[in-house]
């Protein structure tokens, strides 16, 4: 049986106040501070405090070490690992005091996920459970166990074996995982338990979701602030996945030439659900301009005029003659259940702003009625403004991985979100830590042209140090929003990332430059290891399209992983879409963070290849594979799997602070005997850069 081995604290209390990324991570920092003696002592706290990002904008090093003075018997005290968490969590609430009020944002994109005074709104719990109960109600596997009683913590303790929220991201993002590759028992060992969560958070993140703190330890544990502030990512995602010219391309009415097209393609969802919301509300008369899903909806007035100028079928002045705003909110959820608007809220939860329910309520009317033109001309030009498939595949993948990075910004648009540089600035700094001069960066909001061309041109200039293959290439280029070249940078960028990450295991790499000659040696080899007799010439050889190669290349790294039974020929093109989607979920559940589709396996995808190659190298390079291994790699810092029946390789790869790797992308300087669009990732340091806020 197996059994994991974490962060443990003997106080429970003090346990629930962290992740286990957030355990690891301080565990690590503690321990580095010992003095010869193997001893810490509050003296040498405020040195380390004070580099940590929860308190570098709040204390000076001379003032944690004025409060520990006032606090403690004596500087020179002998502290353990708990005592530090004690302190950590109380200087922690000092901060926030200082601050005002405590960061409890639970937003949907970019939510905070640390444990430290956190809350949980009971009204977003029922809405979730209803939504849960909603979309998965027939599923054959989950419908034993539907439905969730919102009153009870039987989500939390469903949650436990990551089926539900598996399930969920498919929903969200059909397709996003194979089924196949999920666990499904009633009762899973917790090897099978931990899979499932890595393939969980592998797949939320490449579909979007910010999962930088959060561990397949704390999806086990069911914690409920973390396995909230997931779902609630998942299922924004669902609502908003047609609020963009591609799926919905209607939405140019809302705009009045090309310029305003293009600036409403680079806009995030919420942002444009809020421009549908008040392009309605100016042809009802309404003499406000809602900015958000919070207090400007508090009264229920926009919400009137909106489903009046909808639906007005339905419509009732009785809704705006009411005084009282409780009356009034009841009176619009009446009227949107008539247009078969699914409730995500209650009156309660109108008046009070809850502003992830308000969007997910907005959201939901636009799905039923978005009362846009359906005018062929409007529509033709839309779709004339949208990218070629090629070039979209390459978008989401920079996207994704961008935001897989954990940097202080969150990409809506590749295209238009780079060309101000600070969003190129600040992966340069995650992928190659002290290469931006910061004094010379300028910060959002950029109202100076020049200004962006400055942050391009140290992009350019930093790119060159990093020889990227950069000629004729200058700062303007990005900020005039050139398409080929933006993708063809990121994927140099991204390339770097993932071969300095495989370099960085210098037991195994002794510091020599890794080159994409050497993934594909190492691939050969690792499946000849095995008795097996596929091979490849390169990473756009034909032979990769059945997917039965990289199926060997999982199963060589961890046996376990691939259930031959469910592998096919890969002869028709069915058959090599079901094993394209398998392997892509097998990585993930093995720990590969990455962000390809099966159609790039199927189109043998030069650089998807090289990538998920890389992926799979990088994952089982990590892995102990006995005493002779005197470095530890990141994922050996991360909780482990004693399997006795089992490959000693366990698939457990947890967000961790300073490793992983991921990617996708397009091409630009990259050896064409080798490899050509992509996957690669990159959990890297959860401290945030100090750059563009």
């Amino acid at each position: 049986m197996s059994s994991f081995i974490g962060v443990l604290v003997s106080d429970p209390w003090l346990q629930s106040q962290f992740t286990q990324v957030e355990l690891r991570s301080l565990k690590t920092k503690f321990t580095s501070i010992k003095n010869q003696n193997g001893k810490v002592t509050v003296k040498d706290l405020p040195s380390l405090l004070v580099k940590l990002k929860a308190f570098s904008e709040t204390f000076s090093e001379e003032e944690i070490g004025v409060i520990l003075a006032e606090s403690k018997s004596g500087m020179s005290k002998e502290i353990d690992f708990e005592e530090f968490l004690r302190i950590y969590v109380s200087l922690h609430a000092e901060a926030a005091s200082n601050r005002g009020s405590s960061k409890n944002s639970s937003s949907f994109l970019k939510a905070t996920t640390t444990t430290l005074l956190h809350t949980i709104s009971g009204s977003e719990k029922a809405s979730y459970v209803a939504h849960i109960n909603s979309y998965l109600r027939d599923d054959p596997f989950l419908k034993q166990f539907l439905p969730i009683d919102p009153a009870t913590n039987d989500l939390f303790n469903l949650a436990r074996d990551g089926v539900l929220l598996c399930k969920l991201i498919n929903v969200a993002v059909p397709g996003t995982i194979d089924e196949r590759a999920i666990n499904t028992k009633r009762v899973l060992n917790p090897w099978e338990r931990n899979e499932n969560h890595t393939l969980c958070l592998n797949s939320a993140k490449a579909i979007g979701c910010t999962v930088v703190n959060i561990g397949t330890q704390d999806l086990v544990e069911g914690r409920p602030h973390l396995v909230l502030g997931l779902i609630s990512q998942i299922i924004k995602i669902q609502l908003l996945a047609d609020l963009n010219l591609k799926k919905t391309p209607q939405l140019v009415e809302l705009v009045d030439d090309s310029k305003d097209v293009e600036e409403l393609m680079g806009l995030a969802p919420e942002k444009v659900l809020l421009r549908w919301m008040n392009f309605h509300l100016k042809k009802a008369g309404y003499k406000k301009t809602v900015s958000n899903f919070s207090s400007d909806v508090k009264d229920g007035e926009a919400y009137a005029y909106l489903l009046n100028v909808l639906a007005p079928e339905h419509c009732s002045p009785a809704t705006l003659d009411a005084k009282d705003p409780n009356e009034r909110a009841k009176l619009i959820l009446d009227h949107a259940e008539k247009m078969d608007c699914k409730r995500y809220l209650t009156p309660k939860d109108i008046v009070e702003g809850s502003s992830n329910l308000n969007l997910a309520f907005v959201a939901q009317i636009f799905h039923q009625r978005n009362g846009l033109s359906t005018d062929s001309r409007s529509v033709t030009y839309a779709e004339m403004m949208t990218d070629d498939i090629q070039t979209s595949r390459e978008e989401r993948c920079f996207r994704l991985w961008i935001n897989s990075l954990g940097i202080v910004s969150y990409v809506n648009n590749v295209f238009e979100d780079v060309r101000n540089g600070c969003v190129l600035l600040e992966v340069l700094e995650k992928v190659s830590p002290g290469s931006v001069n910061w004094k010379q960066a300028s910060k959002p909001p950029i109202k100076m042209p020049f200004r962006k061309v400055e942050n391009c041109n140290q992009v350019i200039r930093i790119g060159k140090q990093l020889k990227f293959s950069l000629v004729n290439v200058a700062g303007n280029d990005f900020v005039s929003g050139n398409k080929k070249l933006i993708l063809a940078f990121l994927w140099q960028l991204m390339r770097f990332s993932m071969l300095q990450l495989l370099k960085n295991l210098r037991f195994h790499s002794h510091g020599k430059e890794i080159t994409d000659a050497d993934i594909l040696n190492w691939a050969n080899e690792k499946v000849k290891s095995t008795g097996r007799t596929s091979q490849i010439e390169s990473f756009k050889d034909k032979s990769l399209s059945n997917g039965i190669f990289f199926l060997e290349l999982l199963s060589s790294v961890e046996p376990r992983v691939v259930n031959w039974n469910l592998v096919t020929k890969g002869e028709s093109v069915e058959e090599k879409k079901l094993n394209a989607t398998y392997i892509i979920s097998v990585a993930r559940k093995l720990g590969c963070s990455i962000f390809l589709l099966p159609e790039d396996i199927m189109e043998v995808n030069q650089k998807m290849m090289l990538t998920l190659a890389a992926s799979i190298m990088y994952w089982s390079l990590q892995q102990p594979v006995g005493d002779s291994e005197s470095c530890p790699s990141p994922a050996e810092s991360t909780i482990t799997v004693a399997t006795p029946d089992a490959s000693p390789a366990s698939s457990i790869n947890e967000e961790d602070e300073n490793s992983s790797l991921s990617g996708e992308v397009s091409n630009m300087t990259i050896d064409d005997n080798v490899s050509d669009t992509t996957t690669v990732s990159s959990q890297l340091d959860n401290e945030e850069t100090p750059a563009c806020e």
